[in-house]
Formats: structure tokens, sequence, C-alpha cells
């Protein structure tokens, strides 16, 4: 909900010229929200802020709070998302929103807007830059799918090598050609974590580590390949938290925007 009071003097002072209309889209990105019941306040203007629009974190959310949420982001945001979301909760939103996607390995549950969609079910990307990920095993997918699937839904074009962790080091090498030409990599790795470092050690781009909760009992629950991760010997990897495949995926997005912006012009080459 924007405030009456506050656009208007903002628009007046434009007219007025006693404010640029630069300064007055800063004052914008910090002006609107919307509250939802008593539960809950949207944050429409995310995407002025940070480049992407507030996502909805499933898990402690009832359905219909959910339905809520979405539908008051429906129509002010291009893609609607909720993360976390269990099958049985799925069924309850789309009960109320017979339009909502589900991708069951990522557990992301969103509203799309109508057009094309990629092999995955993701509106075809509008953004600039590729964003390459590898899992090491195949119970890293659901973590691995939850950063491929945000990325797609944050309009990005997504590049996936499933299964190419250091036990069995020759499918790694196999796919050196898309390390070496990748502009970003999003790393998933479970037990002792180990393939970042070999993949930041073959890359010459930034490389975004993501442990997960998978390995025996000295694993911790994914603590052992988080302290293996930001401990790396090899240069350039940021590490994200256990199982945060979303927050690999909008920092690997932020990277990539960031670079778009900085590229000199045609007219400086």
């Amino acid at each position: 909900m924007t405030h009456p009071d506050q656009l208007r003097d903002l628009l007046q002072a434009v007219a007025a010229g006693n404010l640029t209309p630069e300064r007055a889209l800063d004052k914008l990105k910090y002006l609107d929200y919307e509250p939802v019941a008593d539960f809950a306040k949207v944050d429409h203007h995310r995407t002025l802020r940070t480049g992407f629009p507030e996502v909805i974190w499933g898990p402690g959310k009832t359905p219909p709070q959910i339905v809520q949420i979405m539908t008051a982001m429906q129509g002010r945001s291009p893609v609607v998302m909720a993360t976390r979301i269990e099958p049985d909760v799925y069924d309850q939103v789309r009960s109320h929103l017979p339009d909502a996607v589900y991708f069951d390995m990522a557990r992301i549950c969103a509203l799309l807007p109508p057009g094309d969609r990629t092999p995955s079910g993701a509106p075809l990307p509008d953004r600039t830059g590729t964003i390459t990920l590898l899992s090491a095993g195949t119970a890293d997918l659901a973590v691995a799918e939850e950063a491929a699937i945000t990325a797609e839904l944050s309009g990005f074009a997504v590049k996936r090598l499933w299964d190419v962790g250091v036990a069995g080091i020759h499918r790694l090498l196999g796919n050196q050609h898309y390390i070496q030409t990748a502009e970003v990599l999003i790393v998933v790795a479970g037990m002792e974590g180990a393939l970042p470092s070999v993949v930041a050690g073959l890359a010459d781009c930034p490389v975004i580590a993501v442990p997960t909760s998978i390995g025996y009992g000295a694993s911790f629950g994914g603590i052992a390949p988080l302290l293996t991760m930001l401990n790396s010997c090899a240069t350039g990897i940021g590490v994200v938290n256990i199982d945060n495949g979303f927050g690999a995926a909008i920092l690997a997005g932020q990277i990539l925007r960031t670079a778009a912006r900085v590229q000199p012009s045609d007219a400086e080459d």
C-alpha cells in the first residue's frame, strides 16, 4: 500500500524542481509496502532496491497465510515464488490458486507470467548471463535444484552439471570446458565438501559454494562440508549457509547484474 501523502509530496517536489527525478526514485525504493491481514507486510519495492522481488519463506507459515501473501504479490511482481513448500502444502495452495506451479525437486511453488517456458517449466531468460551449477552427487539435487529453479525464476539462463563429485573426478574433468567458460559457478556438495575447491582451481570466475546436510554422522548435518569450504585454499570462493540453494542463486544473480552494470558501453570501446 503506497502512502498517498508521501507520494503526493514527492511528486510535487519533483514538479517544482526541488527534487531531481533520480533522487525521487531513490526515495521511492523505500516507500511501498502492503500489510497482509495482521501477520505480514509485503515489500513491493524490493526489486527497486535489490534487483529481485521479495520471496516467501514457506516453513512456519500456514497454507492460508501463503495464499494471502502470494495473492497480494500477484500482479505487482513478474514472478511470485515461495520456497521450501512441501507437496501437501502445495496441494492446499493450489486449491485456492489454480495457476500455481510446483517444482517438486526444488520444493518451490510459483505464480508465473504467461509465455513460453524452459524445459524445467520456468519462463524463458530475460536477463544477461548464465549461471552454471554443479552438484557433487544425486543426493545433493534437492538443494542444487532449489538454486537452479531460483536462478531461472529470477530471469537467468542455467547450465546444470549433476553428479560430478570428486569420488569420480573424471566426471568433473569431462566437463572442464563448461567450468572454464562459465560466468559464475554454484557448486553444491555434502560429505567432505571438497568439490568447490577443485572447481575453483579450474575456473576463472566467482565460485559460490553450497554445503549440504548430506553425509554420515561425522558430517554433523553439513558442518563438516561447511568448514571444508570455509577453509579452502582455492581463491575466489564464497560460501553460503548449509542447504541454502536459494541464497546461492540470488548471490550469483547479483554478481551477473553487477558485472553487466559496470561493463563499458559500446561508445567507450
